[in-house]
């Protein structure tokens, strides 16, 4: 019978693979700033880096929720008639 890893057994088995994350992020984020320069972002490109910050920002919050609250914030809005929306009904 298997039992769940442990908190100590994820940590161990995840750190290299979430520090990467955490790197390739970091490594972005400085490269929009550098490139950015003074002229700073457009309106859609600073609409998109709010959403990457506020998603840090739910990353670097407390709570066993993030990754509900992280989806939910990059998800539209439950619309019953999504099928019509997409063009996806069946006749």
């Amino acid at each position: 019978m298997s039992s769940s890893p442990s908190a100590d057994e994820i940590v161990a088995d995840k750190f290299l693979e979430v520090r990467a994350k955490l790197l390739e992020i970091a490594a972005v984020l400085d490269r929009v700033d550098r490139t950015a320069g003074e002229n700073g972002l457009d309106d859609a490109a600073r609409q998109k880096r709010a959403a990457l910050q506020a998603g840090i920002d739910i990353v670097a919050s407390e709570g066993s929720d993030r990754a509900a609250r992280l989806q939910m914030l990059y998800s539209r809005e439950y619309q019953a008639d999504w099928r019509e929306t997409f063009g996806m009904t069946s006749s």
